[in-house]
C-alpha cells in the first residue's frame, strides 16, 4: 500500500478489530514534544488540537506535553503542560530527556519544525533525541527539496533516531524518499486535522456586523510578508467593479518572530496600499490572535477563502485545511500543499503574484452559484477523513505499529548497560 493511502478511509472499528487481532496495546503514556498554546504560532494550535484529539478519542491516555518556549515570554500553560524547555538552552533539552525518561512514556511524539528549537537549524533538539530510552514517533512540519548542509543533518539524524515519520503531503514523503534516503517503510502519510465542520450554505451564514450581507473573502493566520496579502488586495478594484459589496478580511497578528524584528511594518504596508487603491473600507484587518471558537465563525461567514502565498515551497497549511473542511470556494496560489489539497476541483489555483488571476478567479467563482456551491461539497466530502479524530486514530495506528518494538536499533547499547549493571547489583547482593 502506498504511504499516501496507508490510513485513509479507516475509522475507530478498523483500528479496534487490528488490535484484537495483532494482540497489541494502545500505548497509554503518551509524550508530545512542541509548542503548545497559548503560544502564537502555527505549531502551536497544531500540538494543542492533536493533543485534545488524542485525549477525546483515547479517553484512557495519560497524555502529557513538553512544550518549547521562545526567549520572549514563559507562558501560562494548561496543566498537560508538565515540563518547559527554553529554546536556546542546550542544558534544557538534556533535562527533558531525563524529566521524560523518569516518566516510564510509552512513546514520544515530535513536532518538528526547524524554527521552533534553538542551535544551527534546530540542532539542539538532537540533543532531546539522543538521550531518550523510549521510541519517538516525529511530525515533520517542513521538508524542504534544497536543504541547506546544516538542514540536511538536522533531518537526517532525526529520521536515523525517530521510529517513524509523519508527514503531511505526498511531496514531503517523497522529498524525505528522494532527497533524504528515508525509506518509504518507516513514513506515514496522515492529514493535516481539522474540526468537524458542517458545510454552511453559501452568504446563509454572516459573522459580524461590519461583514452583514457583505461578500466576504476571507485569509486568516499570522501576518508575515510571504503570504502574498498584497496580491488580494491589488484585486479588489477589479472585483468590485462588478461586485461592489465584496470585503476582504485578514484575520490574524503578526507573526511573533516578524513583529520582534519589523513590528506591524507590514500590516501598516498593507493598509496603505488598500488606502492608495481606493479600497480602504472593503480591506478589514483583525488584528489578534484568532482563537479556534472565532475562526470557527469567521470561516462558515466566509464566501471564497483565499491563500495568495508567494511561495512554493510550504509543505502544509493549517490554514488551508481548516477552509476545505469547512466546505469553502478555495482560490490559492499553487504552492505544494495547495496542488495536492485543492486537486479534482476542489479549489482553484492561479499563478504566484499575479492579482489579474486572482481578480478573474474571484469574479468567475461569484458570478457562477451553481460552479462556486459544487466546489464547496467536492471540497467539503474530501475534508471528512481529516477531522480530528480519524487524524488521532491514524497517530494511534503509527504509535501502535511500534508498541512492540521494545528496544529501538539506536537504543539497544543503553540497554544493555543497564542490563549488566543489573546483573552486577545481583551478583554482589547474592
Amino acid at each position: 500500500m502506498s504511504t499516501s493511502n496507508r490510513f485513509a478511509g479507516s475509522g475507530k472499528n478498523t483500528l479496534m478489530t487490528m488490535e484484537r487481532a495483532s494482540n497489541r496495546s494502545i500505548p497509554t503514556r503518551i509524550a508530545v514534544v512542541g509548542n503548545h498554546l497559548p503560544r502564537q504560532c502555527g505549531i502551536a494550535t497544531f500540538t494543542t488540537d492533536l493533543c485534545n484529539a488524542i485525549a477525546a478519542e483515547y479517553r484512557s491516555s495519560e497524555l502529557s506535553v513538553v512544550a518549547i518556549n521562545d526567549p520572549q515570554s514563559p507562558y501560562a500553560y494548561p496543566a498537560r503542560v508538565r515540563f518547559e524547555i527554553t529554546e536556546g538552552d542546550i542544558s534544557s533539552y538534556r533535562a527533558a530527556a531525563s524529566y521524560l525518561n523518569s516518566r516510564d512514556i510509552d512513546i514520544v511524539c515530535l513536532q518538528h519544525e526547524y524554527g521552533i528549537y534553538g542551535g544551527r537549524a534546530g540542532s539542539h533538539v538532537l540533543e532531546l533525541l539522543k538521550h531518550l530510552r523510549m521510541p519517538v514517533v516525529t511530525t515533520l512540519h517542513t521538508v524542504l527539496r534544497e536543504p541547506d548542509a546544516d538542514q540536511r543533518h538536522v533531518l537526517q539524524e532525526i529520521a536515523a533516531r525517530s521510529e517513524r515519520l509523519v508527514v503531511m503531503s505526498e511531496h514531503s514523503s517523497r522529498f524525505l524518499q528522494d532527497i533524504f534516503r528515508v525509506p518509504e517503510g518507516k513514513i506515514d502519510q496522515i492529514h493535516h486535522g481539522i474540526p468537524d465542520l458542517p458545510i454552511t450554505a453559501t452568504r446563509a451564514r454572516k459573522g459580524s456586523s461590519a461583514t452583514t450581507r457583505k461578500t466576504v473573502l476571507l485569509t486568516f493566520g499570522l501576518l508575515s510578508p510571504n503570504k502574498g496579502f498584497e496580491s488580494v488586495i491589488h484585486a479588489l478594484p477589479s472585483i468590485l467593479s462588478r461586485h461592489s459589496d465584496v470585503v476582504y478580511i485578514i484575520a490574524g497578528a503578526t507573526h511573533p518572530h516578524v513583529r520582534l524584528v519589523e513590528g506591524d511594518q507590514y500590516r501598516f504596508q498593507l493598509q496603505a496600499l488598500a488606502k492608495k487603491l481606493g479600497v480602504g473600507e472593503n480591506v478589514i484587518f483583525y488584528n489578534r490572535f484568532v482563537s479556534p471558537q472565532e475562526m470557527a465563525s469567521l470561516v462558515t461567514s466566509a464566501d471564497i477563502y483565499v491563500t495568495p502565498y508567494r511561495y512554493e515551497a510550504q509543505a502544509v497549511s493549517g490554514t488551508l485545511a481548516y477552509a476545505l473542511g469547512a466546505g469553502k470556494a478555495i482560490i490559492s496560489t499553487p504552492y505544494w500543499y495547495a496542488t495536492e489539497l485543492l486537486a479534482d476541483g476542489r479549489g482553484t489555483l492561479v499563478p504566484f503574484e499575479n492579482s489579474e488571476a486572482i481578480a478573474d478567479a474571484t469574479i468567475e467563482l461569484l458570478d457562477n452559484d451553481t460552479a462556486r456551491e459544487a466546489m464547496c461539497k467536492r471540497a467539503h466530502l474530501y475534508a471528512r477523513r481529516m477531522v480530528w479524530n480519524r487524524v488521532a486514530q491514524s497517530y494511534m495506528r503509527s504509535f501502535t505499529s511500534i508498541q512492540d518494538n521494545c528496544i529501538p536499533a539506536d537504543r539497544i547499547g543503553f540497554s544493555v548497560r543497564t542490563a549488566e549493571r543489573s546483573n552486577m547489583r545481583r551478583l554482589a547482593s547474592a
